[in-house]
Formats: structure tokens, sequence, C-alpha cells
């Protein structure tokens, strides 16, 4: 009987990831805190017993009989089966890593792929045909901006409006009725900080039709869109769910319907474009995904302590977190609150010789953290956003979205002790200070 209970918990099925067949617990599980809610995921096990599921690294697979190929690609038999045909189509693997990222988000399924960007372009293009329109918000990350601006109106003829989105009535003014089909943001935007009222937005765009995309990679944990009424929830897992910077990946968390349209033989953009997650990062992740909640509360934790203490030095510091911030009272009536308010902060220099100069210090002086881009890192990862992961923004793009050329973005990493990284930042500003006044 024993050995039954396992063999049932090893078998991977897409029904599992896009239709579970015991709705009552999935539908609990899409209201609960995200922590919990992975809990409630099925573990899977090694081949062997091990505790640990097996990696299945297979690009392709095998069958018994010469039939059975021709009912898998007929679509009478699918992985929620065990039958599987090609790694760009499924992975067992891949899948249950899917499976961790629905419950996380609180959606029916999740798909996982090669990068950020892919699962972003690839949602979008599922979304939108030839002659489309998409409504976005006039702060976003670099490449998604170049993605909507500049790629797909040359390549797919799909426009984009861009709007403040604190703005509710821009808003939806810059819907047009019968062509407009997304409603795309970012939960916490890229890098300004600035904090979405998701609820409203998904009003707004539920209201005209949209279907609302949001991006989450900034709170994982923290901020929970799909369970606020977002439709469908993207993410690069690169950053704080994968935690390592040592992993390129992405996922889309959204409605079965949708991730099953993205796996169409014909029509889909998953299936089509092949941003293929490898089993092995895979592995990797889902071995992760189960601390990423220990992880952001210390991230978060980090955060607000130094945004405090950089606000009394007379810093100009942005933070969700802090109550002066425009969007402070919005987060904590949306935040999954027990993991804080998100582990990354601005420091505002003005001007790009005054945040290169500190960061070179920071760095180089001190040794407080790493001159780079990308988040969620355990080590603290500074950037000047407008010559760097924003430079695809033209300079009135980036004054619109509130991005000073001297803005450095920091992501609050959480090696050595608070105090210990506190005392290298207070001496890299007490001798940037003794040159440089801290405007």
């Amino acid at each position: 009987m024993a050995e039954n209970a396992v063999a049932n918990r090893k078998r991977c099925s897409i029904n599992d990831v896009v239709s579970d067949s015991d709705a009552k617990r999935k539908n609990a599980a899409r209201d609960m805190d995200p922590a919990a809610a992975l809990a409630l995921t099925r573990h899977e096990f090694g081949e062997h017993g091990g505790v640990n599921m097996s990696i299945e690294a297979s690009a392709t697979f095998t069958v018994m009989e010469p039939e059975t190929l021709r009912r898998m690609f007929a679509g009478e038999l699918g992985p929620d089966r065990d039958f599987f045909i090609y790694s760009r189509h499924f992975n067992p693997t891949v899948l249950n890593l899917g499976r961790q990222m629905a419950a996380m988000e609180g959606t029916e399924a999740a798909y996982c792929t090669a990068s950020g960007m892919s699962a972003i372009s690839s949602v979008l293009l599922q979304l939108c045909s030839s002659g489309g329109h998409v409504v976005a918000s006039n702060t976003l990350y670099g490449g998604t901006h170049a993605l909507l601006s500049h790629f797909f109106p040359r390549t797919c003829n799909i426009n984009t409006t861009f709007v403040d989105i604190d703005d509710l009535e821009s808003v939806e003014t810059a819907i047009v009725e019968g062509k407009t089909k997304v409603l795309y943001f970012e939960s916490v935007a890229n890098p300004s900080l600035k904090v979405a009222n998701i609820p409203e937005l998904c009003r707004v765009g539920h209201a005209k039709g949209l279907t609302v995309v949001v991006d989450n990679t900034f709170a994982p944990m923290v901020i929970s869109p799909a369970r606020l009424g977002a439709d469908v929830v993207v993410h690069s897992i690169s950053k704080f769910i994968s935690g390592g910077a040592d992993i390129i990946a992405g996922a889309v968390c959204g409605p079965a319907s949708l991730v099953n349209s993205m796996m169409d033989l014909h029509q889909g953009a998953l299936m089509l474009l092949g941003p293929t997650m490898n089993a092995k990062v895979a592995f990797e992740l889902s071995e992760r995904i189960p601390h990423l909640g220990l992880r952001m509360k210390e991230h978060s934790h980090r955060a607000l302590v130094f945004a405090r203490r950089l606000k009394k030095l007379g810093v100009k510091v942005i933070y969700p977190g802090l109550e002066e911030h425009p969007q402070h009272e919005l987060l904590k009536s949306m935040a999954n609150m027990e993991y804080g308010y998100g582990g990354l902060l601005c420091i505002d220099m003005e001007t790009v010789d005054r945040a290169n100069e500190l960061m070179s210090q920071l760095q180089n002086d001190v040794q407080f953290g790493f001159m780079a881009v990308s988040l969620g890192y355990y080590e603290t990862l500074m950037s000047c956003s407008g010559s760097s992961t924003s430079s695809e923004m033209t300079a009135e793009e980036q004054r619109t979205a509130g991005i000073s050329p001297g803005l450095i973005r920091m992501s609050i990493g959480y090696i050595g002790t608070l105090e210990q990284k506190w005392t290298q930042m207070e001496k890299a500003l007490t001798r940037f200070n003794d040159t440089h006044p801290i405007p």
C-alpha cells in the first residue's frame, strides 16, 4: 500500500498543471498564502525512492507500439497519461516546476520557459494578432519597453500605448474598442518601484474585455497578482526565485485555457517558438522554490532597515516600505505582509557621475556589493538604471517613467550580518560626503 502511495505521487500528469481534478483543493490554494499553497503541491519522489525527484533529461521519448505515436500526435494520448513525445512539447521535470509556479501564484496552470523575455513575448503573441493593440505602463523594464515600442510594431504590426497607470482615466481612454487586447504592467515597476493598483487596473481592463498581464518579477511571494484579479502573471525566474544569479529562466502563470492554447501544435506561441526550459534547470529551480519565502523575508527585512537608516542620513531613498512612498498604503493593502515590502530600493544621486562614484566606493572600497545588473542574489547588486537596464528608453521616456540619470537600483542581499553590511554602507557614504554632499 505504501508503494502504491509513492507510485501515485510519482506520476506526472499535465492535468495537475492545467485542469486538476480536485477542483476544491485547487480553488482553495488560489486564496492561500503562497508558501501554504506551495506546501500543498504534490511532492515528486525519485525513480528509486529518493526524496528528490529524478531528472528527465531526455529530449525525445520512446513508445512500445507504432500506433502510439499516431495517437499522441492526434491528441488522444498525452502527459495526463504519462505519454511524452519530445521535450519542446512537455517534459515531466519542467511540468513539476510549472505546478510549483502555479501554486505560488494561485493560477490554474503555469509553463516554464528559457527566459523571462521569452515568457513575456510568448504571452503577448498568443493574445494579440497582427493589427492588435496593447495598453502598457510607461514604467517597464527596458527590454519589455523595447519589445513593445520597437520590435512588435516592426515585425507583427502590434502597437502599444504607454500610459501612467496611476491615472486610471488615462488607462481607460487609451483602450481602443475592438482592438486593444491586453493591459500590461509590472506589479512593482522596474526600476522606479512604483506600485500598481492591481485590483483597480483589473477592474478597468476587464470592463473593456482585456486580458490583464502582470510581471511580478520584483515581488514574488510579496504580491500575488492573480489573487488580486490579474489573468496572467509572468516572471523572470532568473531573479529572486532562482536566487543564485546562475540561471536564466521564465514562467507564464495563468488560466488552463491560455496555457493549453500556447502549447497548441498549430497555433501555440510556446510550442512553435520553442523557448524550452532545460530539465536540469527545472530541477535546480524546483529545489530552490521551497525556501523562496524565507529568502524574500530576509531580502525585505534588510531593505526596509537600510531604507530607514538611509533616510535618516538625508539620502534620497525610494522604497515602498517607507511611509512617505506614494503607494505605501496601497502596497500594504495588497501584499502578503509576512514577506515584507520587497528586496529592492533605489538611491537617487541625481547625476550619473555621482551614482557611479558612490557605486565604485560601495564595491571597491568597502565591499558592500557588486556593480551588476539583475536582482535577487544573496549579494547586493547595484546598477545605474538609466545607463543600463533602462538604456533602451529615450531620455524623455526615462523622465516620464521617473528614472533620473543618477538613480541607483539596489537589490539588497542577505550575505553577512545586517550590521556588518550597514557599517560598510555608512563608511562609503561618509567617504563620499567628504567631497560630495549627498543630494
